[in-house]
């Protein structure tokens, strides 16, 4: 019933029609605003269609003002069409405060490129990673960074997504300081007010670049040197964390989504291609672990599973010879280091959302459609042989 109805809010959403007040009132209950975070919040995101970042912003700030009372609808959406707009800084603060976009390849390809932009810009700042310990841990032994640890549950209903805002609120709301806001969820795509306008700067990436296809890494180094000056800024990691050369480094994983995924026997076949040795992440667990073990079975020796955190899978990914694996957070990971990869892209919402979320370095990269992948690994061998240097 909560699927059906985020459906129809959706339906309404993209036509530009207005909604029925009460599918947002069955959706905003108990067992209804997960549906409309993944139905409808995310949908509208990833079309990347900058008008609807205005359907957005009506929308939830409507949201927003039914379960924070403190909170007008009306004064959101008028603050969201001010902070949108970019401006230049003119000033040195004392503190800068980063937010993190929460998803681990967010995290990898655009608040990396605003931390780079910070440091290069603020060099006598102190400068804030504000996120989950698991983002952290991409940046961890950088010396120009302190953490201010703020969690967020992707999965969790919507009071529980709401109130982090007082929290936040008061942590980067401080004196001679400014928050850069790379489209967070933590203040649902800048739409919670967190510190003085005058001391927030909002990279809108879901309409930055209009209808342009440039990829997000290359929006947000824009969009840095547009605010900030810096004309340099890029996606980084730095871990801290040993780790082994392995030749090829692999990801699997889907982000609960099966249609980024090629159907069986690809992955064991590609496995089998791949040269030796073999580091593959086994992911979250569960299904997705299964799958690994299957295909590592199948596919023949010097392979070994990864269990352990994301960020050791990442100082891995950093000193392999070549990174192959779907859309994922790996792949940002090897694009933002300069290691070959080869990411492998389905499921996306539309063109632009592919073209946005495309991997964008230094390095060699092959970005396959889904529809391709025959075409493309076949040879597979003379591919995988063109991106090892």
């Amino acid at each position: 019933m909560a699927s059906t109805s985020a459906e129809s809010l959706l339906e309404h959403c993209l036509a530009g029609r207005p909604w029925p007040e009460q599918l947002l009132d069955g959706l905003i209950a108990e067992e209804g605003n997960r549906a409309l975070f993944r139905i409808v919040v995310e949908r509208l995101g990833d079309l990347f269609e900058p008008r609807l970042c205005n359907v957005y912003a009506d929308l939830f700030a409507d949201v927003i003002a039914r379960r924070i009372p403190e909170l007008h609808a009306g004064h959101l959406v008028a603050r969201y069409a001010r902070v949108r707009k970019p401006r230049k800084l003119d000033r040195e603060p004392a503190s800068v405060f980063v937010l993190s976009r929460v998803t681990l390849g967010a995290d990898a390809a655009i608040t990396s490129v605003l931390l780079d932009a910070a440091k290069k810009r603020f060099p006598n700042s102190q400068i804030w990673f504000v996120g989950p310990h698991k983002s952290w841990e991409l940046f961890a032994a950088d010396p120009r960074l302190g953490h201010l640890p703020i969690g967020y549950g992707r999965s969790g209903t919507l009071d529980d997504r709401l109130s982090i805002w007082p929290q936040l609120r008061q942590a980067v709301s401080k004196p001679n300081s400014i928050v850069i806001d790379p489209d967070s969820r933590l203040t649902q795509l800048g739409l919670l007010p967190i510190c003085p306008e005058e001391d927030y700067y909002f990279f809108e990436s879901r309409a930055y670049g209009g209808d342009g296809a440039e990829p997000l890494s290359t929006l947000a180094r824009r969009w840095a040197g547009e605010t900030f000056g810096v004309q340099d800024a890029q996606p980084y990691i730095n871990t801290g964390l040993d780790a082994a050369g392995y030749a090829c480094t692999v990801s699997f994983g889907v982000g609960e989504n099966p249609d980024k995924r090629i159907a069986d026997p690809f992955e064991e076949e590609l496995l089998k291609q791949l040269p030796r040795p073999i580091l593959i992440d086994k992911g979250g667990g569960g299904e997705e672990a299964q799958r690994v073990e299957r295909a590592v079975a199948r596919a023949g020796s010097r392979i070994t599973m990864w269990d352990g955190s994301f960020a050791g899978f990442a100082a891995h990914i950093q000193k392999s010879r070549l990174y192959v694996g779907y859309d994922s957070a790996g792949g940002h990971v090897a694009a933002a280091c300069g290691i070959p990869l080869i990411s492998i892209f389905a499921g996306y919402a539309s063109e632009r959302m592919f073209q946005r979320w495309r991997p964008s370095g230094a390095g060699p990269i092959t970005v396959i459609r889904g529809s391709e992948v025959d075409q493309a690994f076949s040879p597979a061998s003379r591919l995988i042989a063109s991106m090892i240097p």
